[in-house]
């Protein structure tokens, strides 16, 4: 074997486990289930452990993602979410679902998860979906990735680029996600820096959006 070639293999090989030590540690315990109890528990990525001698198939099982969830008011689409706070035994696993369906034309606004990449197959219609990220070449533009998916198609959001989700079809459309976390984290663009509490000045809003203040006002109350 050339020196070359041991170099390129060792060097490889340094990268690679470089690259698999950044990845979260393992658990050491099997499962870790959530609890509001804190007398009998010990706390641990953001919940408190149930005691494992208590622990019941209840704790790992959910029911009712069969039908669609509570409404996004205004958007003419429903989400269902199975992560820690509706199913204690993700608690430390790294996974969570999500159900969304739409009505016509209905829409799940931009949004990011900001500690989880979620994939998503489209169980029902016809979907307009994508994200943004920032071009690589110049830090003030973004690029976009956009895609018509239909029944059976894939297609993943990268953590914590803002996405999104719109149905172009004449029919109701169902979509099934998965993400990397046990509680990913949710924030919708526009509700959050339209509706903050306390509010952000007009100024900043203003300038941001290109926007006169009367019209910020407006969406503040929208969003309030």
């Amino acid at each position: 074997m050339s020196l070359c070639l041991l170099t390129f293999i060792l060097v490889t090989f340094g990268l690679l486990s470089s690259f698999v030590s950044s990845f979260d540690p393992s658990p050491y315990q099997d499962f870790c289930i959530a609890t509001s109890d804190s007398k009998a528990a010990v706390f641990v990525n953001g919940k408190f452990c149930k005691d494992p001698k208590l622990a019941t198939a209840d704790d790992f099982f959910l029911a009712g993602l069969n039908v669609s969830g509570n409404p996004l008011p205004g958007l003419r689409s429903f989400v269902k979410l199975a992560d820690i706070n509706s199913l204690p035994g993700l608690n430390t696993l790294g996974i969570s679902l999500v159900r969304a369906d739409f009505a016509p034309y209905g829409l799940i606004p931009p949004h990011t998860h900001p500690r989880g990449t979620e994939i998503i197959v489209v169980l029902e219609g016809t979907l307009y979906v994508g994200f943004l990220a920032p071009d690589t070449m110049n830090p003030f533009k973004t690029q976009s990735f956009t895609k018509i998916l239909s029944k059976g198609d894939v297609f993943v959001f990268p953590q914590g680029l803002i996405h999104f989700q719109y149905n172009v079809g004449h029919t109701n459309a169902t979509v099934l996600g998965a993400l990397n976390s046990q509680n990913a984290g949710l924030i919708v663009v526009a509700s959050e820096l339209f509706g903050s509490n306390p509010p952000l000045l007009d100024d900043v809003l203003s300038k941001a959006f290109q926007l006169d203040k009367k019209m910020v006002k407006q969406l503040q109350g929208l969003f309030s």
